[in-house]
């Protein structure tokens, strides 16, 4: 009886723990940015016009515009030059790198051949899903790719924020029938999750 209760309430946090941290994601932007965004629209707008819900309006059209600068040059180079006063500053520069590159990985904007999913063959047989970053020998390190012919793939951890980057041969990484996002999620979870087949680009180009 207690092996009975105890699998349909694992089953049950299974099922809607998902939907609840999502909701909560959700609750804590609107939340997060009704507090910043609308005390200041408070202070700057009569009483009688603000209303509940401008601040996370305003927070969506400002993300919104950003992205729309963004595709200016001279707001990029700015941007750029705002950047550097970052990477020279200790400390800051070694949070605000690592994290950039994570999102940067996941941007609309990045070119297609740095989301191929694959599978990285080992000698002795065994294989891991890994993302390729870089397939260009000039933007390596000196030294680290002797050989001209290798890729540096990307492999996630299970269950955990964090992964190994390593550098490879050609042939030894074999391109996968899956979506970025689906392999994600079915290396997150250890491969609890399945995937639905999508068509992948070709294996590699070089620049």
């Amino acid at each position: 009886m207690l092996r009975f209760v105890t699998r349909h309430i694992f089953t049950g946090l299974i099922t809607i723990l998902p939907v609840l941290l999502t909701l909560y994601l959700i609750y804590w932007f609107i939340v997060s940015t009704e507090l910043m965004l609308g005390e200041l629209l408070r202070f700057v707008l009569p009483e009688t016009l603000y209303w509940p819900g401008m601040g996370v309006m305003a927070g969506l059209a400002l993300v919104f515009f950003i992205g729309l600068l963004m595709h200016i040059y001279v707001v990029q180079r700015l941007f750029e030059k705002a950047e550097q006063l970052l990477y020279q500053t200790p400390l800051i520069k070694s949070v605000y790198r690592a994290i950039r590159d994570f999102f940067q990985f996941f941007s609309p904007s990045k070119d297609k051949e740095f989301e191929q999913v694959v599978a990285v063959t080992f000698d002795n047989g065994m294989q891991v899903i890994g993302f390729v970053t870089q397939v260009t020998p000039e933007y390596l390190p000196k030294g680290l790719n002797n050989d001209g012919d290798s890729v540096l793939v990307y492999l996630p951890l299970s269950y955990m924020i964090g992964g190994y980057t390593i550098l490879v041969p050609r042939k030894s990484v074999r391109i996968l029938d899956m979506s970025m996002e689906e392999a994600m999620r079915f290396t997150l979870t250890a491969g609890v999750t399945g995937h639905s087949p999508e068509s992948s680009p070709p294996l590699f180009k070089r620049q």
